[in-house]
């Protein structure tokens, strides 16, 4: 059901919005995470290392997808906000077309490039051949990713985020039995985790997508006599102006995760298998308050169309509440018993992995309240269209971090200078984002 943003008691309605957010993008890990998991426990170390080396390439296609959703659902929001109904339509048409042509373009240089990038990495030998073919059919995929995440995104700008947490529910569910099933039933190792993958999503994205032009169809125009344009280069524009900097932002992490993956590889497969596993619990909690993010970019885009900015500010603090409720738990698993939760995906056997993936933990979780504020921050910036300010804070903690993690690495001469460069980027980032929505221009209005 479309939800307006713009009325209503802003903690109650945003978290009311965010929480379903947050289940969903529970869910979504869990496509991840299940790889790794059936890898690690039911084909061994290798597989792992594998899934978890390809995975930094895959974040590449989910960046533009990502991007297409931001720039889609932040425009929708505004013009949702604003009750211009007829435009909002041309928004979602023109963006699911420019897609389409993005995504083929994507595709044509992924199957190019990828040997280049597994080698850019440093990648093992023992690995090289199942990561080249899980990417193989990740690739494949493609179409359903970029519709998907583009179907929420819109949910999310007419304010429904309950839609997409059942799709979710079920599908990742269906992974993880679908993995099982292709691993250890037909025995089709690294190419039947790829292939369930593929399978569930392909699905979901179908039953999503028709369920917005459903949904949009049922949305009425108040001057009939307008026709809803297919395509619009203005409103393409505006939504790459969102679009771009979101893509940028997300690639270039992608692309300094994998030049870190390189650094990583050279410390053996044991640390790679460590890292890649722990790393999976980490962006669980990373992508989780960058969801919630986008939810307060949601809910800013719809009041800062509405003209009800004071609603933003108080959107804004109710959006930290909930990321440092969250954090407290998060942070407290991790750090007493990430041991536990690391055992999921491998076996005690792996010393070597297993200290590795604690170690990285450890490190990590107690900084989670600061990055969440810092994403939390950087929701109202891209609601708001502020751009500028947040590429310069995103890009400062990721230069930051990718610098230190070879110059404290080579200094320490181990894998844990690697670990420590995040909380150094992750000061600088929030310290950047926070000033910058202090200085925004919905703090200088009143309603």
């Amino acid at each position: 059901m479309n939800k307006d943003l713009t009325k209503g008691d802003p903690r109650k309605v945003l978290w009311a919005f965010c929480l379903p957010m947050f289940g969903s993008i529970i869910f979504q890990q869990l496509y991840n995470i299940a790889d790794s998991l059936v890898a690690g426990k039911f084909i061994g170390e290798n597989a792992l290392a594998a899934v978890g080396n390809s995975y930094n390439i895959t974040l590449i296609f989910i960046a533009f997808a990502f991007g297409c959703n931001m720039g889609c659902s932040v425009i929708v929001s505004q013009l949702f906000g604003a009750k211009d109904y007829g435009r909002m339509k041309t928004s979602v048409y023109t963006t699911l077309i420019a897609s389409a042509v993005l995504c083929a373009l994507l595709m044509f240089a992924g199957f190019l490039s990828c040997g280049t990038l597994l080698r850019l990495m440093k990648t093992q030998p023992e690995i090289m051949a199942d990561s080249a073919l899980y990417l193989n059919i990740y690739i494949l995929g493609l179409p359903f990713l970029f519709f998907y995440n583009i179907a929420t995104g819109i949910f999310s700008a007419l304010g429904d985020s309950k839609t997409p947490f059942l799709f979710l529910a079920f599908s990742s569910t269906a992974n993880i039995l679908v993995d099982i099933l292709f691993v250890v039933t037909f025995q089709m190792g690294i190419a039947g985790v790829a292939w369930a993958t593929f399978l569930c999503q392909g699905v979901s994205c179908t039953l999503s997508v028709l369920l917005i032009l459903k949904r949009l169809a049922k949305i009425e125009i108040s001057d009939t006599t307008v026709k809803t344009a297919v395509f619009s280069w203005d409103l393409l524009g505006k939504i790459l102006t969102v679009a771009i900097p979101s893509i940028l932002q997300q690639s270039f992490i992608s692309i300094g995760n994998i030049l870190v993956q390189g650094c990583i590889n050279s410390f053996g497969v044991s640390v790679a298998a460590g890292y890649s596993a722990a790393v999976k619990l980490n962006n669980l909690v990373i992508t989780s308050f960058t969801t919630i993010g986008n939810g307060i970019s949601n809910f800013s885009a719809q009041n800062i169309g509405a003209k009800t900015y004071g609603r933003v500010k108080d959107g804004f603090r109710a959006g930290v509440k909930l990321v440092w409720m969250l954090s407290i738990p998060l942070c407290l698993l991790y750090l007493f018993l990430g041991k536990y939760l690391l055992l999921l995906f491998m076996d005690a056997s792996s010393v070597k992995a297993l200290q590795t993936g604690q170690q990285f933990l450890r490190i990590l979780s107690p900084f989670y309240f600061l990055i969440s504020a810092k994403l939390a921050a950087d929701g109202v910036l891209r609601g708001a269209g502020a751009m500028k300010q947040f590429m310069v804070s995103t890009f400062t903690d990721l230069i930051l971090r990718v610098a230190l993690a070879f110059v404290l690495s080579a200094a320490m001469q181990s894998e844990t200078g690697i670990w420590l460069s995040w909380p150094v980027g992750w000061c600088l980032g929030t310290a950047l984002s926070i000033l910058f929505y202090r200085k925004g221009y919905w703090n200088c209005h009143r309603n």
